[in-house]
């Protein structure tokens, strides 16, 4: 819960319940009453978790063989192989369940936000928090968390498509209804919740609000084609070897059992479940990072990012405007030159009335940075003086608009014959408001050039006089208006904005500034942030430039300033068509179409609408530009270290098919029983989705350019890196179980050789396959403090079940001298060397982390 400093309007002319909700009745009504949900959310229940696991095919597999080993009158094995399918089912509903808290904590981040007047201030809640009769301000861009009716409404109106499918704003007055779902388009208002949850008009019609999904990408439907040869590839190897099993050697229920052995083997239920848990827990990653991941495929684009659009204010500034220069014609103040404030006095009596009109043309209480900065100078500066006018009454007020890039406030004294108008925008749309001669708008426009040189935000402010009772003009043009003068507000840039714009230099990506400031503030931003500025195209400019040309212009120019919102989209539609992957950020209701249309839309926090987070694939929770570098350099992480884990799960397989295939197909004793597979899976499955997940980084992973958008997960060379490893342990294990049978071992004595060898390679094998890059001396070193937990655990449960009676008999083992079992534990380990050369002899000419967009 965040403590917003602000409240409502005081224009807006029904009264407020003193203090809002207690905020003890809230929290209490919160548990009577639950939380502000539809009812339909992602949790799911520890039963529906246990219900998938029942019904995957491996656990069904493992009946199965279960059943046949009570048919052949085994039921002891069958009852081992029951206690791993328990602790197989535990492990797995345990992984799920990690995955689930992960998503649906971030299910309660992206839900909408609420102000809420409680206690006598106003707090910024979560959607769900909001409880019956609370008091919520409603601004322009939020998504209505509950239904209610309004106290107060000042220009209002919503968006009801969602309940009616008409998609014209309503107009909204004191006592209307508003329902949750619906969207703000317009002014502000307070309302008082009167239902919350199923209990609302949406929450009647069944419709849910649940957004974090993991929805179709690249990845995978890649991961599905995949998964689907597996499985086309293991049926048939299953039925050729219960077929030549039971021919050769007439035992069908043996060759069965060998069939449901392979499959286990083969079976590919790793691969998806990799895949979401990487996922998943790189979103909560980002999470502590302050990025919420509201669409998971969006961490897989983050690698192939190219171009990163921003905006300047908030981004790549503080957003924190002060006022650095007064300005009326024939004199310029520095205001950082003036001495403290006492009483109002330090500020020179000529530049009064340009200060208090700047105030007459902002909101009562801002929200804008620069807004309040008028006010925090004006009560420090005009205190004591007539220029402040807390009794007046605001009667009308001019929305700034694309076509005219200024605002303009009424006012009415309740005494004079007149209303006095106050405007601020853009100094060459005031100028025009003023329609100066051309002689004064070029001294303007020099002013106004010089101060946007020192990187300074520069505002146009204008006066004029209405008479009272007559009626007001529909446009700002109508007024005659006068020119006061400018003023220039510093946002200092962000300290760690230089240092991460030079990451994205290195990495391959290119970061475009696009803001409403005046072009010599642009280009002076840019070049403080390190981004090229060498050319610059405006707003006006590209309502001159055809589609064609401006996507030529895209891939040079790197600054553009007057944007308006909806030129935002036409510059991602120009990106996208010469093939960049476009990221850009945003926070108004106008950003929206942008934001959906880049491939990584990515909204700020703390100043972004709920429409905008809707739209986003990232919020910044901090609006801090370092964060979305940290963001991509996640995402080229995630991807990197799924891909090594999916090398090693292919390789791994790759022995366990063929120590179960080519024992019968040579005539030698069966080494792997179902118990066995399961035994594997066991070390298996924590070694692809926790070791390799947990991973550093590459030391060059953000000095490689990004990924090429079609590059495949596992190309031909990461197959063949895979099959070729894979094949190096099935010649070990299968040529030594061979020579040992031929020299009169005992099956038992062999399986149990071939057994730990197989283990111990398939554990060393994570020691190459952590990183893509060939380390003769660091494959060692370097191991994540979960690395050396699987490693150690493995080992443990290896030597148990190889040297301890009891559960030797029951895997069909022979318990090995402590000299034995280091020799074969040695020999495996010694495969490491085996992998690299085969490591660097396949990938010596490809960067696996990325390939060149040459």
């Amino acid at each position: 819960m965040t403590t917003v400093d602000c409240l409502p309007p005081s224009s807006m002319t029904e009264p407020v319940s003193p203090g809002g909700l207690d905020p003890a009745v809230a929290a209490q009504r919160l548990h009577e009453e639950g939380p502000n949900e539809l009812g339909v959310s992602g949790r799911r229940a520890l039963r529906e978790l246990a219900l998938d696991v029942v019904t995957e095919p491996m656990f069904l597999l493992l009946l199965g063989a279960g059943a046949i080993y009570l048919a052949m009158g085994d039921p002891h094995e069958a009852m081992i192989l029951l206690g791993f399918v328990v602790i197989i089912m535990a492990i797995t509903v345990l992984q799920q369940r990690r995955t689930d808290n992960a998503l649906n904590a971030l299910r309660d981040l992206s839900s909408p936000r609420a102000l809420a007047l409680r206690g006598g201030s106003m707090v910024r809640i979560a959607g769900r928090e909001v409880v019956r009769e609370d008091v919520l301000m409603l601004v322009e861009g939020d998504r209505i968390p509950a239904d209610g009716s309004l106290l107060q409404a000042h220009e209002l109106a919503t968006n009801e498509s969602m309940l009616t499918g008409e998609s014209e704003p309503v107009a909204k007055h004191h006592a209307d209804q508003v329902f949750a779902g619906t969207l703000v388009v317009s002014g502000q208002g307070l309302m008082q919740v009167t239902a919350v949850g199923r209990h609302t008009e949406l929450g009647r019609i069944g419709q849910s609000l649940d957004t974090i999904a993991l929805q179709a990408s690249p990845l995978r439907e890649e991961m599905a084609r995949l998964t689907r040869k597996l499985v086309l590839i293991g049926l048939t190897l299953c039925a050729l070897l219960v077929v030549l099993f039971g021919t050769l050697r007439g035992e069908w229920l043996q060759a069965v059992l060998a069939g449901i052995t392979l499959a286990m083997g083969l079976l590919p239920q790793e691969l998806p479940v990799i895949m979401i848990i990487f996922l998943a827990l790189a979103a909560r990653r980002l999470a502590v990072q302050q990025v919420l991941t509201r669409r998971l495929n969006a961490i897989e684009t983050l690698g192939q990012t190219t171009v990163l659009c921003v905006d300047k204010t908030g981004t790549l500034t503080q957003n924190r405007m002060a006022v650095a220069a007064l300005c009326i014609p024939g004199e310029e103040l520095d205001v950082h030159n003036l001495p403290a404030a006492n009483g109002g006095t330090s500020l020179p009596e000529a530049f009064h009335e340009l200060l208090e009109y700047a105030v007459l043309a902002s909101e009562i209480e801002p929200h804008d940075p620069m807004e309040q900065a008028f006010h925090r100078m004006a009560a420090d500066h005009l205190a004591g003086t007539d220029r402040l006018h807390p009794e007046w009454l605001l009667a009308r007020e001019y929305e700034l608009s694309p076509q005219l890039l200024a605002m303009s406030h009424l006012w009415q004294d309740g005494v004079s014959t007149e209303d006095t108008v106050a405007s601020k925008g853009a100094p060459e749309a005031v100028a025009n408001l003023c329609h100066l001669s051309d002689a004064e708008r070029a001294l303007v426009t020099a002013q106004a050039g010089r101060l946007a040189d020192r990187g300074l935000r520069v505002l146009g402010v204008a006066k004029a006089r209405h008479r009272t009772g007559d009626e007001w003009p529909a446009v700002q043009h109508d007024f005659g208006f006068e020119w006061l003068g400018l003023v220039a507000l510093a946002d200092p840039l962000r300290p760690e904005v230089p240092q991460a714009v030079a990451k994205c230099r290195k990495a391959g990506i290119r970061v475009v500034m696009i803001t409403g400031d005046h072009p010599r503030t642009a280009r002076a931003i840019a070049a403080q942030a390190g981004i090229a500025h060498d050319s610059l195209v405006t707003g006006d400019d590209m309502t001159l430039i055809p589609k064609q040309v401006l996507a030529e212009k895209v891939r040079e120019v790197s600054v553009f300033a007057r944007i308006k919102p909806h030129q935002k989209l036409e510059l991602v539609e120009a990106l996208k068509s010469q093939g960049e992957v476009v990221a850009m950020t945003g926070d108004g209701v106008n950003d929206a179409p942008a934001l959906k249309a880049a491939h990584i839309g990515i909204a700020m926090g703390q100043r972004g609408t709920d429409v905008a987070r809707e739209a986003a694939a990232l919020v910044l929770l901090n609006d801090d530009f370092a964060a979305i570098v940290q963001a991509i350099h996640r995402g080229r992480q995630t991807f990197a270290n799924l891909r090594q884990a999916m090398i090693y799960t292919l390789a791994v397989h790759v022995p366990i098919i063929g120590l179960t295939l080519l024992p019968v197909l040579f005539g030698l004793p069966v080494v792997l029983a179902p118990l066995h597979i399961a035994c594997l899976e066991l070390i298996i499955d924590p070694a692809c989705s926790i070791v390799f997940e947990a991973e550093a980084s590459a030391d060059d992973l953000m000095q490689q350019p990004p990924r090429v958008a079609d590059e495949p997960l596992l190309t031909p060379r990461h197959i063949v890196l895979s099959l070729l490893q894979g094949s190096v342990v099935t010649a070990a294990v299968v040529g030594l179980y061979a020579w040992l049978i031929g020299h009169g071992a005992h099956a038992d004595n062999a399986g149990t050789v071939a057994f730990v060898l197989l283990v111990a390679a398939n554990a060393a094998l994570i020691l190459p396959s952590r990183s893509s890059q060939t380390r003769w001396r660091g494959v060692w070193t370097s191991l994540t403090p979960v690395s050396l937990w699987v490693l150690s655990g493995t080992a443990v449960a290896l030597a148990a079940i190889t040297t301890i009676p009891w559960l030797t008999k029951a895997f069909s083992f022979q318990a090995l001298s402590m000299v034995q079992w280091f020799a074969i534990l040695g020999a495996g380990l010694a495969l490491v060397l085996v992998f690299e050369a085969i490591k660097w002899s396949v990938l010596r000419n490809q960067s696996i982390g990325s390939k060149s967009r040459a």
